[in-house]
């Protein structure tokens, strides 16, 4: 996959949210039962690791565009456990996850809750790299709803923002992070700052980017929640799964849950890296679809069921999901689509019970 050198994308009209406080801080698988083929819908003749990037979106992105489904490999452990074995088989550069980390991962999806959370640390983490340039900018436009709804449904829960930026290590920044954050606007102004650029092959510095995560500013206490978006196309390069590995354990320790978001042209490995470190740190998979016709094909994932609904809709969801501590499944009239025929939140694969989001 080429990354386009000169793309650059400004990140505008982001997070326009609702209320300002005092800014804390203002630096710098065909579904038949075989977890590693791919979802019912793809097409065997598209290749993932070479998407074609060709000019930004037009118009002005809005809210309410894009489309998304989620998976939970905790929900679904014995599917996911033959799923990693099957990847790890044929691929290589997978960061490694002990069965220790795994079950952690899992014991720790399903621990009992103790009080609802007073705070939510919010970090967005972006692949800002060329190839992003025409999803980029919607994408980000999404946490304008979000925020505004999750500040009306939950008044009493403090909001932090922070963001985190990588790239590759020969770009203008390999990574690079901004403090959390209770000032919306500041915020917005900070994302608003930030362009898509630079690239050139398809691997990234993703364990960069998963580091300064983990570096960030979080609040350490339990009655917080922490959750980060990681919205990325591209895997690691070779020779840094360690470090990303690494990354995702420590975000674990930290009961900080990450969600990732499978841009268009996510290859095998970057889907496992993502899933992987979903997994183990107790989040969920995203995954951007076809539904809303922006950006360039996005590769079925290894999936066999799931409900397509609005991007927006997802992230809120899961967001809501942290702060209630409870699965909330889509309503029916957020539902785009199906796929795997799931009934009631479940569908039969082989015999197989899986559950669907």
């Amino acid at each position: 996959m080429s990354k386009r050198f000169g793309a650059v994308v400004a990140v505008s009209g982001v997070l326009a949210l609702v209320g300002c406080g005092a800014s804390s801080a203002t630096s710098f698988e065909s579904a038949g039962g075989d977890p590693s083929s791919a979802g019912p819908s793809a097409d065997p003749s598209a290749d993932p690791a070479s998407p074609s990037k060709d000019a930004p979106p037009q118009g002005q992105p809005q809210s309410g565009q894009l489309t998304a489904g989620v998976w939970d490999d905790n929900l679904n452990f014995d599917f996911f456990t033959r799923y990693a074995k099957a990847m790890q088989s044929r691929l290589g550069g997978l960061p490694n996850f002990s069965e220790q980390d795994r079950l952690l991962g899992r014991d720790r999806a399903f621990a009992p809750r103790g009080a609802a959370p007073r705070g939510l640390d919010l970090a967005i983490v972006f692949d800002t790299t060329g190839s992003m340039g025409d999803e980029l900018a919607y994408v980000q436009s999404e946490f304008e709803s979000i925020v505004g709804s999750l500040r009306a449904k939950f008044p009493g829960v403090a909001q932090r923002y922070s963001l985190v930026v990588y790239r590759d290590g020969y770009d203008q920044y390999t990574a690079k992070s901004v403090r959390f954050m209770t000032d919306a606007s500041a915020f917005q102004r900070t994302m608003a700052r930030e362009s898509a650029g630079g690239g050139g092959d398809y691997p990234e510095a993703v364990e960069r980017g998963l580091e300064e995560m983990v570096q960030l500013d979080w609040d350490q206490a339990s009655d917080v929640a922490k959750v980060a978006f990681w919205v990325a196309d591209a895997p690691h390069h070779g020779g840094s799964e360690v470090r990303v590995a690494n990354a995702a354990r420590q975000a674990a320790k930290m009961n900080l849950h990450v969600y990732p978001v499978a841009a268009s042209g996510t290859d095998d490995r970057a889907e496992f890296t993502m899933r992987s470190v979903a997994q183990v740190t107790g989040g969920r998979f995203l995954f951007l679809t076809d539904d809303s016709g922006i950006g360039d094909t996005h590769a079925e994932p290894r999936i066999p069921c799931y409900f397509v609904t609005r991007l927006d809709h997802a992230i809120e969801r899961m967001l809501e999901i942290e702060l209630r501590g409870t699965r909330i499944d889509p309503p029916q009239d957020q539902i785009v689509r199906s796929v795997g025929t799931p009934v009631n939140g479940r569908c039969d694969v082989h015999g197989e019970q899986l559950a669907c989001y």
